[in-house]
């Protein structure tokens, strides 16, 4: 049994960000009913082919919103619900009826959980955008890539999934808690342009202590240090070298026969031709001779594996991380890992049906 179990949550169904943070709390027990609409506005792809790892462990309920019959359903549905997850523009979900206000009327002790670009309020609240508009007002997207080159998409993982997804279950499960306490829910306001801007923290403070320059690829973590990036191997693979500690350069330059006098870790004057020496050396063999190489030491050397290549790795493969080729669910609990439950489909009547003979969990204790 996963922690989250007995919680109840009906998702909204939408892009990335919403999409993951419900298949995160279904993995971690929680039953989740995604209500999907024939108009989806995810591209085809996403839907047909992410939808495999994206919509896992839910229950997806078609549903016409704007139908009366089905508004009224879907309102049983958010009566017995402990929290609500949506990802439209702000004011959609209120035009539709179900906006947070006149839910927490009807539910006192609903969570009621946002996630959007830019947030429900400011002055781009009503802009479109996506993963890389978002990261791109936080000031992260310009910290990536190379120097010499316009910033590099770090997929969509910064604003989507981190700097969204994740901010909205931690609001999510930190408004629950307190709904166990106080009966009442909150309004949960994930913003994507928020949450990457968190996320970004550190090099903003070491930017105004003078440790942290905006040209790319001259600092610590983005690839300046030699010791902290990647390098091409003779085979066309590459192989990943985060060096930071001391006492782990001096493993790395044993392992390329370098005398610590010959490239001092902090030297930043000397940076580009110790990358340069390292850039030379890793180019004569190839990746997984490398990754030999350095097995069992202490260089922080390891290899840079396609998505093809990680579910086959032997750590990956001992741990259980990939299921059938797609990543289960993290982080697992007892050291156990827990098999991902499949996606289903019901229809609406029928999961009204389903949570008619109980109260919702937060609740139950409340009365209790």
């Amino acid at each position: 049994m996963q922690p989250l179990h007995g919680l109840r949550i009906i998702e909204f169904d939408g892009l990335g960000p919403v999409t993951f943070a419900g298949m995160m709390l279904a993995d971690i027990g929680a039953a989740v009913f995604r209500l999907t609409r024939s108009e989806s506005a995810a591209p085809a792809v996403f839907d047909q082919v992410g939808g495999s790892v994206l919509h896992r462990g839910r229950a997806a309920v078609p549903v016409n919103l704007k139908d009366p019959a089905d508004q009224a359903r879907i309102l049983e549905l958010i009566d017995g619900a402990d929290a609500v997850i949506e990802g439209y523009r702000p004011g959609v979900i209120e035009r539709l009826g179900f906006g947070p206000q006149a839910m927490q009327t009807r539910n006192p002790a609903l969570v009621f959980g946002r996630v959007t670009g830019w947030g429900q309020t400011g002055p781009l609240a009503q802009t479109v955008g996506h993963d890389l508009n978002y990261i791109g007002l936080s000031g992260v997207l310009h910290a990536m890539g190379d120097a010499d080159r316009p910033p590099a998409p770090p997929l969509n993982l910064i604003g989507d999934y981190g700097g969204g997804a994740m901010m909205l279950v931690v609001g999510v499960l930190a408004a629950l808690i307190e709904a166990r306490t106080t009966g009442r829910g909150r309004v949960v306001d994930a913003a994507m342009t928020d949450g990457s801007a968190l996320l970004g923290g550190l090099f903003q403070a070491l930017r105004g202590q003078g440790m942290w320059s905006d040209r790319r690829g001259a600092n610590l973590l983005d690839g300046g240090a030699p010791f902290y990036r990647c390098y091409a191997c003779r085979d066309g693979g590459f192989v990943a070298v985060a060096a930071l500690e001391p006492r782990f350069y001096a493993a790395l330059l044993e392992g390329l026969e370098i005398s610590p006098e010959a490239a001092p870790q902090y030297d930043m004057a000397g940076w580009p031709a110790t990358h340069a020496h390292f850039a030379d050396l890793f180019a004569r063999r190839d990746r997984d001779d490398w990754a030999n190489h350095f097995d069992g030491t202490e260089a922080c050397v390891t290899p840079v594996l396609s998505l093809a290549e990680a579910p086959d790795h032997p750590h990956n493969r001992a741990r259980t991380v990939f299921d059938q080729g797609l990543p289960g669910p993290a982080p697992r609990f007892d050291g156990k890992p827990h098999t991902p439950r499949h996606s289903s489909a019901v229809r609406l009547e029928e999961a009204v049906a389903l949570w008619s003979a109980e109260g919702s969990t937060v609740r139950s204790e409340q009365a209790g």
